[in-house]
């Protein structure tokens, strides 16, 4: 089974524009544009993305694609709710509003105001009409479609990082400053978390002392809920037991997204960069797909660490160390950074993104 290009988008974001003679000005980010967020809808019929030139951009998986623009309030974690004529969307200008947006007729349905601070992590509810977002004011917010005020709101330490399990009745946090992923169930997420997983590595140790902290940018279970794959901004992502709570796997031979570029220096402290939407797992639960600074796209397969997990019994699952996984394959992805790696949920295919949008269809052979 390999992957081969479908389609590429060369102007899947539009390059910033000259500036005016005689006038100075610096652009936030050098460097070309990136696509900053990729989502399929449910049917796997559609894919949509955001990037940095403002826009979102609806795209058949068969035919071409549509264009929307969000000028004034910038667009980023762009998310399909069930319905494939409507997503919800963090803001990057004005304020930190959640907008819930239709593609049918290009008009905002809701707006949902609460954060006060950049939304770093948002993800629709698997089951329902829920959704979960997380800002760097430090709260995660619980929200539904059809009111404007969030339904709940869960104060924290420091800025967060959510997600849904499978199942929409537990969701996860992820809090870096005390290096934690927290497990609370929806029914009671005022109560204290009922799983904390440690996000520890032991080999980090080997590397320098005291041991460079993780920068965790993602959360997403397995779709068979055995498994939480941690997204960092380093070398190297994790999968957690979503049972137990043990870290039992590093995922490593990409180059991490703390920067933007391989020329720019690392820093002292770790940062999210440019990470956060470039790790995902594969509907099946058997692969991982991540993207990299290099540009290359990295695959790791997990069916031998789920077959080996069958065979032990709750405490040996619960003593289990950290194995350290190599890529299964790696791809030439991008000229530049692979931003966003997403599988289709129904069809064969994965999109990746940068500067450009790639399509990819798998083969059996």
């Amino acid at each position: 089974m390999k992957l081969k290009p479908a389609r590429i988008f060369k102007g899947a974001v539009e390059p910033a524009p000259a500036p005016s003679p005689g006038i100075s000005q610096r652009a936030p980010n050098p460097g070309p544009r990136h696509i900053t967020g990729l989502s399929f809808d449910d049917q796997g019929n559609q894919l949509i993305t955001a990037g940095e030139d403002e826009t979102f951009k609806l795209y058949s998986c068969k035919t071409g694609k549509r264009v929307f623009y969000s000028k004034k309030y910038g667009v980023t974690l762009p998310r399909f709710t069930h319905k494939s004529t409507a997503i919800v969307h963090a803001s990057t200008k004005e304020d930190d509003t959640i907008r819930y947006h239709s593609l049918h007729d290009n008009k905002y349905l809701q707006y949902f105001k609460g954060h006060k601070g950049t939304v770093t992590s948002l993800e629709v509810s698997p089951v329902d009409d829920g959704f979960i977002s997380g800002s760097i004011d430090k709260t995660v917010r619980l929200w539904d479609l059809r009111a404007p005020t969030c339904r709940g709101l869960l104060p924290l330490p420091s800025p967060p990082i959510c997600a849904y399990d499978p199942s929409g009745i537990i969701f996860a946090v992820v809090i870096n400053r005390h290096a934690r992923v927290l497990m609370f169930d929806m029914a009671c997420y005022d109560k204290e978390p009922f799983l904390v997983v440690e996000l520890t590595d032991p080999t980090l140790s080997r590397i320098s002392y005291p041991p460079r902290p993780i920068c965790a940018t993602s959360l997403s279970f397995s779709a068979n809920g055995k498994f939480l794959l941690i997204g960092c901004s380093g070398d190297a992502h994790y999968i957690s037991d979503a049972f137990h709570g043990n870290i039992i796997a590093k995922l490593e031979g990409h180059v991490g997204l703390e920067r933007r570029s391989l020329s720019a220096h690392a820093t002292i402290e770790p940062t999210r960069g440019c990470s956060g939407e470039e790790v995902s797992w594969t509907p099946d639960s058997k692969y991982v797909v991540g993207g990299s600074l290099d540009g290359k796209i990295i695959m790791w397969h997990m069916e031998p660490l789920s077959g080996m997990l069958d065979k032990m019994n709750d405490d040996e699952r619960k003593s289990m160390q950290m194995i350290r996984v190599p890529p299964l394959v790696k791809l030439d992805g991008h000229p530049g950074p692979t931003r966003c790696v997403k599988f289709n949920p129904r069809l064969m295919m994965m999109a990746s993104a940068g500067s450009e949008l790639v399509s990819k269809l798998f083969v059996l052979g």
